[in-house]
């Protein structure tokens, strides 16, 4: 482990990064300690799915952050982490990383972002039973509909912005705004392409309201101390080089992204 700081330091120095910043850096409490805290929610399929059994997790962005680690050539430690905390997990050193979150004005105020390596955008979900019930967004912004929505997520002030005649529903984490619609408490959900793909995958029920398009789109990147500039452009680096390595898009292949 000391082999692989001092080489690490080194090359950091070597090109151009103040020693007293590395020193100061979470880059190196993590090679110091030998392990990288990477915040997970273990809710976002196939992004972090968490296996209650286990205890384990597994997806895109389990597989991402277990590379930076190998990398580094540190131990990986998942801490469970919320949507509705997810920031301040980030802000108070409970983890020096987090996986894949939508890139927000409101979140960038208190933490950093790594460059984005995968972007998404956002569609309307309901049940088989309710799909002839809608038909686009404007279909969905009327009174007695519910929007299921959970606290904390980029979806969270998307519908409330834009069903505002409309029920939103929010629940709190680890319970979800699909969950609600599948067991009949809501009419609809809204959610990232992506995740809505492997909802329709594993729940026969979850039906995608036809729209002319679907809205915001967003980029996803991992969320790291604001400050710490070191810490940052480290990652940052690495996204490069696992970029033009084609891992980024091996990764996004194997889960379907």
């Amino acid at each position: 482990m000391k082999i692989v700081k001092i080489i690490l330091l080194s090359f950091l120095t070597i090109f151009g990064f103040n020693s007293n910043a590395i020193a100061q850096s979470v880059l190196n409490e993590i090679l110091s300690s030998g392990t990288l805290k990477a915040g997970t929610t273990g809710d976002f399929n196939p992004f972090s799915v968490r296996d209650a059994a286990t205890n384990k997790y597994k997806g895109y962005d389990i597989d991402l952050m277990t590379e930076l680690a190998n990398d580094m050539g540190v131990e990986i430690e998942f801490v469970p982490t919320d949507w509705k905390t997810i920031v301040n997990g980030v802000v108070a050193g409970k983890y020096h990383i987090t996986g894949s979150a939508s890139i927000k004005a409101s979140r960038m105020k208190a933490a950093g972002f790594s460059e984005s390596y995968l972007a998404v955008v956002f569609k309307p979900f309901t049940t088989a039973d309710k799909v002839e019930n809608f038909n686009g967004w404007d279909s969905i912004n009327k009174s007695g509909v519910i929007v299921a929505t959970t606290l904390g997520t980029a979806m969270e002030p998307m519908v409330k912005g834009w069903f505002p005649n409309a029920t939103i529903k929010s629940v709190e984490a680890p319970a979800r705004g699909y969950q609600e619609v599948l067991a009949g408490r809501a009419d609809i959900f809204v959610t990232s392409n992506l995740e809505g793909s492997t909802l329709k995958a594993k729940y026969s029920d979850v039906k995608e309201v036809k729209v002319d398009a679907p809205r915001s789109p967003t980029p996803l990147a991992m969320l790291l101390p604001q400050a710490d500039q070191v810490w940052i452009n480290y990652v940052n680096h690495w996204i490069n080089i696992k970029t033009a390595k084609g891992f980024f898009e091996a990764t996004a292949e194997k889960w379907g992204l």
